[in-house]
């Protein structure tokens, strides 16, 4: 959702930044985008592990706390929170063309379900599914929210799956998944020349782009 759909100037970062640091653990913003797309407990365990420090379970739930509620609190009063260039226009395309349009996150539910109350966005109406990174066993770039969302609507080949997403996770992920097109898109965290390290058929600058690729 950040950083593909929902426009982000790294406020997710900078929100797990400080959660971390709320905690005594201090890490720089590249260290921190280098887990971005990835389930936010298991982002806080690389990023710990990373630097060898012991810590609990907790701790980790407390920090992602922390986190969860900051960026609630955000998606709820910022008035920088709007959808990313041709969102909405790609979406209507999509359905128009009869191709399913989901969301999957490393946000958990509240999150998830706090940017769809905020930006106006209805499943079923602008949107087809969304599945969050707490709803699976495990998160990007595990391929498990793809199946899950090809399973509700007995797809039962990954061939037939796009991959859109704005992380090196979300590459890793639509790889790991064997989608049919892995798509790259630059207006997250990651620039073009990190996404073209991963796995991918296209890297793109807006959405739209998917319109000429299909």
């Amino acid at each position: 959702m950040a950083g593909t759909t929902v426009f982000d100037k790294n406020h997710v970062g900078n929100a797990l930044l400080s959660a971390l640091k709320s905690y005594g653990f201090d890490f720089s913003i590249a260290e921190i985008n280098k887990v971005m797309g990835f389930e936010k407990p298991v982002a806080i365990k690389v990023l710990l592990d990373s630097q060898n420090i012991e810590y609990s379970e907790e701790t980790v739930n407390q920090i992602h706390e922390a986190f969860v509620a900051d960026m609630i609190t955000y998606y709820q009063t910022s008035e920088e929170v709007k959808p990313t260039e041709n969102v909405m226009e790609t979406f209507e395309y999509l359905r128009g063309k009869g191709i399913k349009v989901g969301f999957d996150t490393g946000f958990s539910r509240p999150i998830a379900n706090a940017i769809f109350e905020r930006l106006g966005w209805i499943q079923a109406t602008h949107y087809d599914f969304s599945i969050t990174s707490d709803e699976v066993e495990h998160g990007r770039p595990y391929p498990d929210m793809i199946y899950k969302a090809m399973q509700l609507f007995n797809i039962t080949d990954s061939e037939e799956v796009a991959k859109v997403g704005d992380t090196i996770s979300d590459l890793e992920q639509g790889f790991n998944a064997s989608c049919g097109l892995v798509i790259g898109v630059t207006t997250g965290a990651y620039k073009r020349e990190e996404l073209a390290t991963s796995a991918h058929n296209h890297i793109i600058d807006n959405l739209i782009e998917i319109k000429n690729i299909l």
